[in-house]
């Protein structure tokens, strides 16, 4: 008898344990992503600005006082590190860009995902941009992208295309020739497939550059 009560009382203490996980809901997901947002903002004594100063300062943001903008519409945060050489990607271009980025995940306060690392040095993300009308879609080439490997889908994340109507896409010519850069505080509804999918806001550090 006593053997089945102590059986009855674990089986017990784990139904309770599945319904209490089953009450972490998708707005208490969302609660947690805002929550690791603010929190990464203050932590790293980030500046934020409004869209209307940072295009009263010709979109860009002063990095030596840690600005960034937020985007409204979508709730990123950019930073533009560099504006870059080149040219903007035209309305009705295709072109290919070429990115070096780290992930970083904002629950855990970890790098989830790189190509930075030597592992992944022959490898660059390489994307298809088009632009319409001033609207950005892109794929990823499932060939050379460590992010198409980790989330097992060519869809660019929305947050990644966000920069682009703002920052050059070109190839340096000379070594002071800077590609360029930007840091995005990502939501997970304009992330990775996997940010998606587990609701987990991503901070990036990306760098564009145009592919031959």
């Amino acid at each position: 008898m006593k053997k089945t009560s102590l059986l009855f009382v674990l089986l017990a203490a784990i139904v309770l344990m599945v319904s209490c996980d089953k009450k972490d809901t998708y707005a208490d997901q969302l609660d947690r992503e805002r929550n690791a947002i603010n929190a990464y903002v203050v932590k790293e004594g980030i500046k934020v600005i409004s869209e209307e100063q940072f295009n009263a300062q010709n979109h860009t943001t002063n990095v030596s006082k840690n600005e960034y903008v937020l985007l409204a519409n979508s709730g990123v945060y950019m930073q533009i590190v560099d504006l870059g050489v080149g040219k903007k990607i035209k309305k009705g271009e295709t072109a290919t860009v070429l990115c070096r980025f780290d992930e970083r995940n904002l629950l855990t306060d970890s790098l989830q995902l790189t190509n930075n690392a030597l592992y992944w040095s022959g490898m660059v993300d390489k994307m298809m941009v088009t632009n319409t009308s001033g609207t950005f879609t892109a794929s990823f080439d499932q060939g050379s992208s460590v992010m198409f490997k980790a989330n097992q889908s060519t869809i660019v994340p929305e947050g990644w295309l966000a920069p682009l109507r703002y920052i050059n896409i070109g190839r340096p010519k000379t070594a002071t020739e800077k590609i360029a850069k930007v840091r995005l505080i990502v939501p997970s509804s304009k992330g990775s497939e996997n940010s998606k999918n587990r609701v987990t806001p991503c901070f990036y550090e990306i760098t564009y550059q145009r592919g031959i």
